[in-house]
């Protein structure tokens, strides 16, 4: 299991810097003026699809589901079962 952590925290890093390289590719083929525009964008694109993978991919992934023959995950959604347990809501 250490192996596969390994991997994912691997492939995403890879991810990650391929996002990058690509950033400045994109912000190297249009005019100093526009760079800061492009930039910005692309770190919008990366927070936008984070989020995106949180609230969505994470539980359709990996979440746990009542049949084991189901195809996406069913449990652990953005904020799910929050209003269930209001007593840990409370300072």
């Amino acid at each position: 299991e250490s192996l596969d952590t390994i991997w994912m925290l691997l492939a995403s890093m890879l991810v990650f810097f391929m996002h990058s390289g690509f950033s400045l590719l994109e912000s190297g083929t249009v005019r100093f003026k526009n760079t800061q525009n492009i930039l910005a964008k692309n770190l919008l694109v990366i927070t936008v699809g984070f989020l995106c993978w949180y609230v969505i991919g994470y539980p359709l992934a990996f979440g746990a589901t009542e049949n084991p023959n189901k195809f996406a995950g069913g449990t652990g959604f953005f904020m799910q079962g929050l209003w269930e347990n209001k007593d840990a809501l409370r300072f």
